[in-house]
C-alpha cells in the first residue's frame, strides 16, 4: 500500500489537471496558496456525446485561467452553456461575471447576489444540459450557500470547499455554522451508502477515490477537534486565541487566523448544546 492510498479518502496521484471521471474534467486555477492548496478547481462536466457543457466554480478573476478553461472545453467540441457556483468564497467565484461574459451564460448560486440570470439553485433540484444530470446538495457549514453536486452517472460528487482533496476545511464563522457543516457530512455519507457514489470532486486539492472513507474521516476529525476544544475551555483557555494556541499548536502559524474562524465555530456549537 502507498502513502497516497493510506490517507483518508485515499486522494487520487499525478496531476490535478485533466480528466477524474467520463464526464468531469478539472482545470486548475493558478492561485495557490496556504489556504487553497494547489489552486482553485474548477470543473468542466458534460455527457461525453453531447456538444454542451456545465461549468462548476470558474474561480478567480484571471483572464488566462478563465480563457484556458472555455479552451479546453472547445478542444473536445464543447460550449459552455451554464455556469454554477458552489459557494461565493472569492477563489471560487471572482471571476464568475467575467466568465459570462466570455460565454454567454447565466451564473446559478445559492446567494442571489451571486447569480446573473433569473434563476437560482434549489435544495434537490436536478439540473440537466446537454443531456446531463447534477443534483442540486445542499451542503452548509463552511458556509451557508455551500451546494454540492451529486454527479449520479459517474458515481461522484462536486463538494466545493465542503470536503477537500487534501486536509480539512475551515467552518467560517460567523457565516459557517458547525451543526449546519455536521449535518452536512452526514448528508453526504448517505450519499455514499445509499445512492452509489464513490468519487469526490473537491473545490482544491486530487481526486478522492474512497467518498465514504473521506466523509468518514471529516467527521471523526471534527469529533477529536470539538473534544480537544472542550477540554481546552475546561483547563481555563477562555478566548478563541487562547484555545487555537493550544490545540492547534501543531498546526501552521499562517493558518491560525482561519483556525480561529473554526474555534469560533465550536465553542458556539459547544455553548448551544450545553458543553461548556
Amino acid at each position: 500500500m502507498t502513502e497516497a492510498a493510506a490517507l483518508p479518502g485515499q486522494p487520487r496521484g499525478g496531476v490535478i489537471s485533466g480528466p477524474a471521471t467520463a464526464r468531469a474534467h478539472c482545470v486548475l486555477a493558478p492561485n495557490p496558496s496556504a489556504m487553497t492548496l494547489d489552486g482553485t478547481n474548477t470543473w468542466i462536466v458534460a455527457e461525453p456525446d453531447s456538444d454542451l457543457a456545465v461549468v462548476i466554480d470558474p474561480g478567480p478573476l484571471d483572464e488566462g485561467h478563465l480563457r484556458a478553461v472555455i479552451d479546453t472545453a472547445e478542444r473536445v467540441g464543447k460550449r459552455i452553456a451554464l455556469t454554477l457556483l458552489t459557494h461565493g468564497h472569492p477563489d471560487h467565484s471572482d471571476g464568475a461575471a467575467r466568465f459570462a461574459e466570455l460565454t454567454r451564460s447565466a451564473v446559478r448560486a445559492l446567494d442571489p447576489a451571486l447569480r446573473l440570470g433569473d434563476e437560482g439553485l434549489d435544495a434537490g433540484e436536478v439540473i440537466t444540459t446537454g443531456g446531463l444530470e447534477l443534483r442540486v446538495v445542499p451542503t452548509p457549514g463552511h458556509t451557508a450557500d455551500s451546494l454540492s453536486f451529486h454527479l449520479p452517472a459517474d458515481g461522484a460528487v462536486l463538494t466545493g470547499d465542503t470536503i477537500l482533496g487534501r486536509g480539512t476545511t475551515v467552518v467560517a464563522h460567523p457565516d459557517g455554522r458547525l451543526g449546519d457543516y455536521l449535518d452536512s457530512l452526514r448528508r453526504l455519507r448517505s450519499l455514499t451508502v445509499d445512492d452509489g457514489v464513490s468519487t469526490v470532486l473537491p473545490g482544491h486539492g486530487p481526486v478522492l477515490n474512497d467518498a465514504q472513507g473521506a466523509v468518514e474521516f471529516y467527521l471523526a476529525h471534527r469529533a477529536h477537534r470539538l473534544a480537544q476544544v472542550e477540554t481546552a475551555v475546561e483547563a481555563g483557555h477562555r478566548t478563541p486565541a487562547e484555545v487555537v494556541a493550544s490545540v492547534y499548536a501543531d498546526v501552521d502559524r499562517s493558518l491560525w487566523p482561519a483556525a480561529e474562524l473554526s474555534v469560533r465555530a465550536q465553542l458556539e456549537y459547544l455553548g448551544e448544546h450545553g458543553l461548556i
